[in-house]
């Protein structure tokens, strides 16, 4: 019998661990999921105003520091309850004059674990703050590496990293001298309830009214009170200290995400590509406007650059056309639908972007292409590969498409690079194509090949071109000068170098250089 029992002990005991883990590990996987899938509705806005550091610590560290503190308590919380409400039954019928000498305790230990819980939120708030802030500093220096090291200030990297775990280890110094307050001031409390108890049970029992046993039975059955109460008090605490991770959690659950389609927005049929920009202005928050009173017309299938120095709303144009952003003036139209009034998803299915960095994933080619669209074949990936001039340079590799490109794509070239972005393009097979000075970063050899490429994809595609070498547009159908958010002057090439505007300064003053 004593074996039976022993063993049902056991296997009661490692199912109820086995439940405490499996909650504690279905929350993680749960919040992640639900973190993870709201930051991909959230706006450019957004990550343009964070840290990757910061956002990647709040998706792993904050989200396991709140299980911790929440999940591992349920079940012992259970157990408390069913202990305490048994041993307060029984001591209640034994003598309830001793139980309120008890009662009196009660409210103190609530409000002590009170104040203690809201002080140890606060401070494991900071806490994961200084934890971001260290992911912070450790994906900047893994991410820059080679600047890191070309700049030979691995020292400098070391102490800014240093100084920064010095400070979540100084809150973390901070959050564990009120945690160490809580248990000795509870055995403090117990100890003056005790005392009273003894104290009050022996002139009880020196007047007859309670006998020494009673009073022993009451004092054995105070200890088992004691337990639960000072578990369920130090539960409470380590829970605010959870909830200090949380409140980091839901500050992202809670940002709204990107504007949201209008219930009756349209679904894009496929374009011809025909855009039309109507007095459209725009600012970051209150600013000063980056864009103003633009209005221009762009022809399906034609190619239009736009020029202007460095500041003058390039890429904020663009990033408008693709509705990263909303105009905070005029309106912006496709083959006549109003971009406000269409479903984002079907927008941007027929727009590919090629950037002048062109951003790899660290997995094989072959996933790098296929991403502009995950449905194709061997036959479309080998095809968008030949018309990016890719081809030849990935059949001389070893493991051809399944190439491991590295973190970025660091493993190839800056022209290798931009073929990739550009075959994953060609992929997609979009009806409009932004080009974002897309050859200004390569060498004579793979401009050519990269340029080449381009101009396949150009073909029959409403194409615009942020231009930085300005000999690369001088067969554009049309090029628009900005300066200082406004267009100021638009033509074709000839016509614009005999105006001796700006175009004609920018261009020879890189003619000469």
């Amino acid at each position: 019998m004593l074996v039976l029992v022993f063993f049902l002990r056991s296997f009661f005991d490692y199912g109820q661990n086995y439940f405490a883990f499996y909650i504690g590990e279905r929350l993680i996987l749960n919040v992640r999921k639900q973190v993870f899938a709201h930051l991909q509705t959230l706006s450019l806005a957004f990550y343009s105003n964070q840290r990757t550091g910061d956002i990647m610590s709040r998706t792993t560290t904050d989200v396991q520091a709140m299980q911790m503190g929440l999940t591992s308590n349920v079940l012992n919380v259970a157990q408390d309850l069913v202990v305490l409400s048994g041993a307060v039954a029984i001591i209640v019928v034994m003598n309830w004059k001793l139980t309120l000498l008890i009662a009196v305790i009660v409210p103190i230990v609530m409000l002590i674990a009170y104040v203690l819980g809201k002080r140890l939120k606060y401070w494991s708030q900071r806490v994961q703050q200084e934890l971001g802030n260290v992911n912070i500093v450790l994906e900047e220096t893994l991410s820059s590496m080679r600047v890191v090291k070309s700049f030979t200030r691995e020292a400098y990297e070391i102490g800014r990293f240093n100084m920064s775990t010095q400070k979540a280890f100084d809150m973390g110094m901070k959050r564990a001298r009120v945690r160490s307050i809580f248990a000795p001031t509870l055995n403090f409390l117990a100890f003056g309830a005790m005392v009273l108890v003894i104290w009050y049970g022996s002139t009880e029992v020196l007047n007859g009214r309670l006998s020494p046993g009673q009073l022993i039975s009451f004092a054995i059955y105070m200890f088992l009170i004691a337990e639960p109460i000072q578990s369920l008090s130090s539960r409470y605490v380590q829970v605010q200290e959870a909830l200090g991770a949380a409140s980091r959690i839901f500050e992202i659950l809670d940002t709204p995400a990107e504007r949201p389609d209008p219930p009756d927005a349209v679904v894009l049929p496929p374009l011809a590509g025909d855009i039309i920009f109507k007095q459209v202005s725009f600012a970051y928050s209150a600013q000063t406007p980056i864009l103003e009173g633009l209005d221009f017309v762009i022809s399906a299938g034609q190619t239009v650059a736009f020029v202007g120095p460095s500041g003058a709303g390039k890429t904020t144009l663009m990033n408008l056309l693709s509705r990263f952003y909303e105009p905070t003036q005029g309106q912006i139209f496709i083959d006549g639908h109003d971009l406000a009034s269409i479903r984002i998803q079907s927008l941007r299915e027929q727009i590919a972007i090629v950037p002048q960095e062109p951003v790899l994933f660290g997995g094989t080619i072959r996933d790098n292409i296929v991403y502009g669209r995950l449905e194709a074949t061997e036959q479309e990936i080998a095809a968008a590969a030949a018309d990016a001039n890719a081809s030849e340079f990935i059949e001389k590799l070893p493991q051809r498409y399944e190439t491991i490109v590295g973190e970025r794509g660091m493993k190839l070239s800056a022209g290798q690079r931009q073929r990739i972005a550009i075959a994953r393009a060609v992929l997609r097979n979009p009806r409009i194509l932004i080009l974002d000075e897309a050859t200004s970063s390569l060498d004579n050899e793979s401009e050519v090949l990269v340029q080449e490429a381009l101009n396949r994809l150009m073909q029959g595609r409403t194409t615009l071109v942020i231009a930085h070498r300005l000999t690369t547009i001088e067969h554009a159908d049309a090029i628009l000068i900005l300066n200082q958010g406004r267009i100021v002057e638009q033509g074709i090439h000839a016509d614009l170098l005999q105006q001796k505007g700006l175009y004609a300064r920018l261009y020879t003053r890189q003619f000469h250089d």
